[in-house]
């Protein structure tokens, strides 16, 4: 960036041509309407750069290029400020901290009326407790789905804006997203991690003023969520009352005392073993059992069967399934195919079985 350049501030509307320089990291630029104005080297991007600015070391200039560097020799230029020994300098970037290496990120939602909370409005903020920058996104769950209510950049050791919202919005925010992508600009650090964190907000809390605390980074109380400590993400786990009724049968199923497998009948004078995997001839009860894990429970029957008898070539067992919508039969053939491929499967005797036995002989 030089003088004569002309940029554009990156988180501020304007921009003009750059007149000078103020130390390192501050750049005068002088926007539109003729004044001046010092700027971080940070906060402007240059978007077009002048060809007399640079060297040129075998192309001879165009005359137009002539021209225009006279032109800009003769412009005046502002005269310098003079500074008083007293005066203020200005930091615009903090020193770091060796604490700040580690990455902490605050999500805080503040009132703004505590006096009158029941009527108020709230405002989210986004906390950046770190020496780290931090791309971030912030959504909340609609649905199966996400809807983003604020992105931006997060510069090191501060806060930002998100949105303002009222009470009629609460119940679309009681699953929030925080997605963060850290880095430091102009300088080594070390690599973090993308991170996705969500977190249930208790929407209950902001009728309750007690509940909105006192914090280091706000004069007023505010609601605080940890995002990220110690470069650690925080992990919540959802769970619906679906999920929780199904855990609780599940465990009631585990707690429940077993009956031992009924075990298989050999016909008399034949070598054909006879195995019912009905589940009322399996189970002494199905209770806290969904399909699935009765399925599961007669396949392992039939495996044990099987591995039990698997050397005898010859040997027969009829597994009578029963007629049902197929699931069992369908089930008992793939497993054949995929782990007993010296077996042969067939129907059993229509006579006897009908259609709800399958006959596997051992080759």
């Amino acid at each position: 960036m030089r003088i004569g350049d002309k940029v554009r501030f990156i988180h501020e509307t304007g921009g003009g041509i750059v007149t000078g320089f103020r130390g390192k990291d501050i750049v005068l630029v002088e926007g539109e309407d003729g004044f001046e104005l010092p700027m971080p080297r940070s906060e402007c991007v240059a978007i077009d750069t002048n060809e007399y600015n640079f060297e040129k070391k075998s192309v001879a200039p165009k005359p137009e290029a002539q021209k225009a560097q006279q032109n800009y020799a003769s412009r005046p230029q502002p005269a310098k400020k003079d500074v008083e020994e007293d005066e203020p300098v200005v930091t615009f970037r903090k020193k770091e901290r060796p604490e700040g290496e580690r990455l902490n990120i605050h999500l805080a939602y503040l009132p703004m009326d505590a006096k009158s909370l029941s009527n108020s409005r709230f405002e989210a903020y986004l906390i950046n407790d770190s020496n780290y920058s931090v791309y971030y996104t912030y959504s909340a769950a609609d649905g199966n789905c996400w809807r983003v209510r604020g992105t931006g950049l997060l510069a090191p050791d501060s806060k930002c804006f998100i949105e303002e919202f009222g009470r009629e919005e609460l119940n679309s925010m009681e699953r929030v997203c925080v997605q963060l992508l850290p880095f430091k600009e102009d300088r080594n650090f070390v690599l973090k991690a993308a991170m996705n964190v969500e977190r249930r907000i208790d929407t209950v809390k902001f009728y309750k003023l007690h509940l909105f605390k006192e914090n280091p980074f706000f004069d007023d109380d505010a609601l605080m969520y940890d995002i990220v400590v110690d470069d650690k993400p925080v992990k919540e786990i959802f769970a619906d009352a679906a999920e929780m009724q199904r855990a609780i049968m599940e465990k009631k199923r585990i707690d429940a005392p077993k009956q031992a497998p009924t075990q298989p009948k050999l016909q008399k004078g034949s070598d054909i073993l006879e195995v019912d995997l009905h589940a009322s001839s399996l189970l002494e009860t199905t209770a806290g059992m969904n399909n699935f894990d009765i399925l599961n429970y007669q396949l392992g029957v039939v495996r044990k069967t099987l591995d039990e008898h698997i050397k005898e070539k010859g040997k027969r067992i009829v597994f009578i399934h029963g007629k049902g919508e197929g699931v069992l039969r369908n089930a008992i053939s793939q497993e054949l195919r995929r782990k007993y491929p010296r077996c042969v499967s067939q129907d059993a005797s229509f006579q006897k079985y009908g259609f709800g036995a399958t006959m596997v002989i051992i080759k």
